[in-house]
């Protein structure tokens, strides 16, 4: 009995030295703690008419609906770069791949910056929109960019990688039996990145949903126009602290859910 003891340790410890698993324990009390923390904080009896108020219902639902379209955005834009990226032998491919992936590191209100200097009214691209008619910044449309902008290198991460891992030996057998390019990328090269595609669409959607810099920076904070559920967040924090924990749970809630569904895709 002990020497069937002894020799399980090692697998249940997966053969680790006690040392990590003690920086292990450390490291999850510094991320479990302080989500403790703000769930005892909440006004749990009061929390259905905080997260029913007028304010607290529209930004959620703009929050949804933004997070939604700039997901499908990154995932039009996003596989196709992620792809040319991982496959692509073409000058410059390492530059560009730095670029795509600058959002990842930089503050998020300096990528509202950035928007705001080429697509704002004055910025670079923005006059010409605006002699268009077209005005993008602080409008709803503003929100969904600055999402996207912010959000597509997780889901170009995960698809390039994913590509690099797979190889092209399958499309290169698609090729030579007649198929179109376009065929093999529908019928062979998607299905075969479909786990990683899923991974990275949700880690693009969680990006979305929690933005704030960014949006706040190149689309301001319009109620039921561009006030995110981040930013009522924000703005509650100092009016009504109640309703900005409430909301808070409620991110984190659907934060949880992406992320058990992901790691349950991805196993």
């Amino acid at each position: 009995m002990s020497s069937r003891t002894a020799g399980e340790a090692p697998d249940r410890l997966a053969g680790l030295p006690r040392t990590a698993l003690l920086l292990a324990v450390l490291g999850s009390l510094f991320v479990t703690l302080p989500l403790a923390g703000l769930l005892l904080e909440v006004p749990w009896p009061r929390l259905p008419g905080l997260l029913t108020s007028s304010s607290s219902l529209a930004a959620l639902w703009l929050s949804l609906r933004t997070s939604l379209a700039a997901t499908a955005l990154c995932v039009l834009l996003g596989v196709p770069l992620a792809l040319t990226l991982a496959r692509a032998r073409l000058p410059g491919v390492r530059i560009l791949r730095t670029l795509v992936l600058l959002p990842l590191v930089l503050p998020p209100v300096v990528s509202g910056f950035a928007l705001l200097s080429t697509l704002g009214r004055t910025g670079l691209l923005g006059g010409r929109l605006e002699a268009a008619g077209l005005s993008l910044a602080f409008s709803t449309t503003a929100v969904i960019l600055a999402q996207a902008f912010v959000a597509m290198p997780f889901l170009v991460l995960s698809l390039e990688g994913a590509a690099r891992t797979a190889g092209n030996r399958y499309e290169t057998v698609a090729a030579t039996l007649g198929a179109r390019p376009h065929t093999v990328l529908i019928r062979v090269t998607l299905p075969l990145l479909l786990p990683a595609l899923g991974t990275g669409t949700a880690l693009a959607f969680a990006r979305c949903l929690g933005e704030f810099g960014a949006t706040l920076t190149f689309a301001g904070s319009l109620q039921g126009v561009t006030r995110t559920l981040p930013l009522e967040i924000y703005l509650q924090r100092e009016t009504d602290p109640a309703a900005a924990l409430a909301l808070s749970v409620l991110l984190l809630a659907v934060a949880a859910v992406i992320v058990l569904l992901t790691y349950r895709r991805r196993s």
